[in-house]
């Protein structure tokens, strides 16, 4: 099978959005009058970003879900995408899966793959998306003012359990262990939170490096400092009876607070809104299906500021996010 037949078989849908679909030089998009344009790409690297042994159709779904990610902390509807996809050899079996899991996300989202390449070499994924947003409606991480409160969707650490489990650094019950690996193998992109968000919040930012160092972009794009409370999010899995919080509680404090604050692959969204749209904002995270918590508050002072639940000072450098370089 030629690239081009590869194409043909595994990518190649009717167009919706785009006059042309896949298969012309360039694809052509037009969003709707009012609306801007937001744009996105995420690259994954086999044996960087995911496992060998990660199934294809999981493997197809998170490489699309962590490009919607950033869609959804924009506040941007999906619109389509392009694949750059590199393969050490044509594995039908492998494509089909990876096919059917990259496209069942896609159609889930109404996101269109419009274009692409394909190459032999290491396994490596490259998608770009593309949503639209109206004009001055954009989350951005300039936009948190002092005083605002500080919220996280879903829960964190999830899959830093099940990554070190990997590792044979930790050990989970078969139960656990599954959940842990679908979060951290088939994220859930909050696109319908960021939507809901438009005109609350007032900046967002995607957690893919760990929450203290994704927060971090906000408060340095915005020029102003935060205090955050790293028991928190591990409470609040507690007390929500979460399935992986028996396994977090079994780590004790430190290691709870590492995994939820740098544990990274969470893929949720950290979002600020100021006090009086407390009400707005649990409004939006109902309709949009997703549990939201607020764990601290924009300062004037520059920098994060990490206390545990008695308000006692942690030290920032505990909690290291991934860095692709590092």
């Amino acid at each position: 099978m030629g690239e081009f037949d590869l194409i043909a078989r595994y990518f190649t849908r009717p167009a919706q959005r785009s006059p042309l679909g896949v298969g012309d030089d360039c694809a052509l998009l037009a969003p709707a009058p009012g609306m801007q344009l937001a744009v996105s790409s995420d690259m994954l690297v086999e044996g960087r970003h995911f496992l060998s042994t990660v199934d294809p159709a999981r493997l197809g779904h998170k490489a699309l879900a962590v490009n919607l990610s950033d869609l959804a902390a924009c506040a941007a509807r999906p619109l389509a995408f392009t694949l750059a996809l590199s393969l050490p050899d044509i594995d039908e079996a492998w494509l089909e899966g990876f096919s059917r899991g990259l496209f069942a996300l896609a159609d889930a989202h109404g996101c269109e793959l419009v274009g692409g390449d394909t190459t032999r070499g290491p396994l490596n994924i490259c998608i770009t998306v593309f949503g639209e947003v109206p004009a001055g409606a954009a989350l951005l991480r300039s936009g948190a003012q002092v005083g605002d409160d500080i919220w996280v969707s879903g829960t964190l650490g999830d899959a830093r359990l099940a990554l070190e489990v990997f590792r044979g650094k930790l050990a989970l019950p078969p139960g656990l262990l599954q959940l842990a690996r679908d979060r951290m193998e088939m994220p859930t992109p909050r696109v319908a939170l960021g939507l809901q968000l438009r005109g609350i919040a007032s900046a967002a930012v995607d957690l893919s490096d760990g929450l203290a160092g994704d927060l971090s972009h906000v408060l340095r794009k915005s020029g102003v400092g935060a205090r955050l409370d790293a028991d928190a999010v591990a409470a609040r899995l507690a007390a929500s009876r979460h399935p992986e919080a028996p396994a977090l509680q079994l780590l004790g404090s430190e290691a709870r607070q590492a995994f939820t604050l740098a544990g990274g692959d969470d893929y949720e969204l950290a979002f600020t809104a100021p006090p009086s749209r407390r009400e707005a904002v649990e409004h939006a995270a109902r309709a949009a299906g997703t549990p939201v918590g607020r764990i601290g508050r924009i300062e004037a002072e520059p920098g994060l500021r990490l206390v545990d639940a008695e308000g006692h000072a942690l030290a920032r450098q505990q909690f290291a996010s991934f860095d692709h370089f590092g």
